[in-house]
């Protein structure tokens, strides 16, 4: 199924990213994604606040030799925003999975981002012989219940002063973004981000996932127990050093240990990998394909 137009507030979304919406129906609702180009396929997984325009640069570049499949989970992006509906990260995971076999991909390139990683690395940790490569850009997949920053974060943005601010301000939207990247947005990417969240409803999954870094302590651990099923995956690891979140030493260290034969691209990037690198992050995937 297909949409011509996508409208939130007085943003045209076609405008903005200009590539066909298709939907896949969930157990909660319809989630969005765009699938272009033909060629071994590339599966896009992004993090929160975003959605598949953060890999507008990635499907430009690379649709051209294969065939590029972003999705926005349910609750972000051209997505249906369900009142509710579970926005667990599990949750997303399970529907992840059941798009992935609904389109019964050949083994597939998977970049993941931020929540992407755990979401996405669920169904390659059950399904590693579909897996071809991964990208890892500033994700995690392991608990966070040892890491005090991380649990000092997720006490307060996904508690109730955190609850308050996304909702009446997008304040996770409206600052995290802008705290994550190492350039100035223009208006116009900004309000791509953010006008999907634009009432308080539509912005309660942004709140959910900060919270989940500890109330999902319990299946994150349970990931990080299989992790073994992923070491002979070909990888490569395009790690944002200026991230403020995710950009220690430690947990690029983490991924070269679980990953020992990856490839590692340190960059200049913060947190938001692919919308501060732009068309370098496509450079770094294509060349490594070669």
């Amino acid at each position: 199924m297909r949409t011509a137009t996508s409208t939130y507030g007085s943003v045209d979304m076609n405008s903005a990213f200009p590539y066909p919406t298709s939907y896949f129906q969930t157990e909660a609702g319809r989630m969005a994604y765009t699938d272009i180009g033909h060629g071994p396929p590339i599966v896009c997984l992004h993090g929160n606040p975003t959605w598949a325009f953060m890999y507008r640069h990635l499907l430009r570049d690379l649709s051209n030799t294969h065939r590029c499949i972003a999705p926005d989970y349910l609750g972000f992006g051209r997505s249906d925003k369900p009142t509710g509906a579970s926005y667990r990260p599990p949750a997303q995971a399970a529907r992840i999975e059941a798009f992935l076999q609904h389109l019964e991909l050949e083994p597939l390139t998977m970049v993941v981002h931020d929540w992407g990683g755990p979401i996405g690395l669920s169904y390659a940790l059950r399904h590693p012989e579909r897996i071809a490569r991964l990208v890892i850009t500033n994700s995690w997949l392991w608990p966070h219940d040892k890491d005090p920053w991380v649990g000092s974060f997720s006490r307060f943005v996904g508690g109730p002063i955190g609850r308050v601010l996304i909702r009446r301000f997008n304040v996770f939207a409206e600052l995290g973004l802008r705290l994550g990247t190492t350039r100035p947005l223009s208006k116009d990417v900004l309000r791509a981000y953010t006008s999907p969240l634009d009432t308080p409803e539509r912005r309660m999954p942004s709140w959910e996932f900060p919270r989940a870094l500890l109330a999902e302590t319990d299946w994150l651990r349970s990931l990080w127990t299989n992790r073994s099923r992923l070491r002979d995956i070909d990888a490569i690891i395009v790690w944002g050093r200026r991230d403020p979140a995710f950009g220690s030493t430690r947990y690029l260290e983490r991924w070269t240990r679980l990953l020992p034969h990856a490839r590692v691209h340190e960059t200049d990037a913060s947190h938001y990998v692919a919308e501060d690198l732009g068309p370098r992050l496509s450079d770094m995937v294509l060349h490594e394909e070669r």
